[in-house]
């Protein structure tokens, strides 16, 4: 059942399962928190797992400060409102974007991190403009186009063919979307630094899952981050673009499971 945190006046909706160590999970960019629905159904049978919807994503209003560092501080907000002292924290996408701040901003508060078709480098030149490209898609064209013309390019090619089903999920998913908000999520990342001296210097693991198959977050350009990290759990999803906790489920919860374990060991 969903619930609502009130952070600066804005409602920001956010559901909780299962008892045991407790696991935040934040979806990415154009999704909402029910992209982690078959992750979540599975994992709260041993973990108590937070999934909120992003402010300005499924039932949260957006909130003034859509930067990464500013998401960060709403998603620490609502953890702390629930008593959470410590956690492991695990970011899709965009959400993988706010986790880096979110360790960068609250250290003492993880024991973990996870980056799930992620990075920590800061947006290049060319994707900068790629995204001042979409900036302008949606300016002329509205958000719910700009996420029917790009989100099948987030499938790996088979599941494209094989399961388009899924494709009409995401888009489905955001439909409430607005201009403001998408844009808001772009100019966010665009602004993001690169944090990857924050893998280099936090005390505790970091897993890093990334998709043969995705092109918004390429292996090639990810697996220098690899060695970044005191301890690294590192998985490539082989079938998988950038959606892998939906193109291979039971790989991902195979994964995240595994993750989870080793950190109470």
């Amino acid at each position: 059942m969903k619930q609502q945190y009130i952070y600066l006046g804005r409602p920001v909706s956010y559901s909780l399962h299962g008892k045991g160590q407790k696991l935040i999970l934040l979806h990415g960019f154009g999704e909402t928190a029910s992209v982690w629905r078959e992750i979540v159904n599975d994992l709260s049978k041993d973990y108590e797992v937070l999934v909120p919807d992003i402010p300005g994503s499924g039932d949260s209003p957006a909130i003034d400060d859509m930067t990464m560092d500013g998401l960060a501080n709403a998603m620490h907000s609502l953890a702390s409102s629930l008593g959470w002292k410590k956690y492991v924290l695990i970011g899709h996408s965009m959400g993988g974007y706010i986790s880096l701040a979110y360790a960068d901003l609250f250290p003492a508060a993880l024991n973990a991190l996870g980056l799930f078709h992620s990075t920590a480098y800061a947006d290049s030149e060319e994707k900068i403009t790629t995204r001042k490209k979409g900036i302008q898609f949606i300016k002329d064209n509205g958000a719910a186009a700009f996420l029917r013309s790009t989100t099948a390019n987030l499938f790996a090619p088979e599941t494209k063919k094989q399961r388009p089903e899924l494709i009409d999920r995401i888009v489905a998913s955001g439909t409430g979307f607005s201009e403001e908000v998408l844009i808001s999520y772009y100019e966010g990342m665009i602004q993001r630094p690169d944090r990857t001296h924050i893998l280099s210097q936090v005390p505790y693991p970091v897993l890093i899952i990334m998709g043969k198959y995705d092109q918004a977050v390429p292996v090639k350009d990810n697996l220098q981050l690899c060695k970044l990290p005191k301890v690294a759990y590192i998985h490539t999803l082989f079938q998988s673009g950038h959606m892998g906790m939906l193109e291979e489920t039971q790989r991902s919860i195979s994964i995240l499971r595994q993750f989870m374990a080793d950190l109470s060991q």
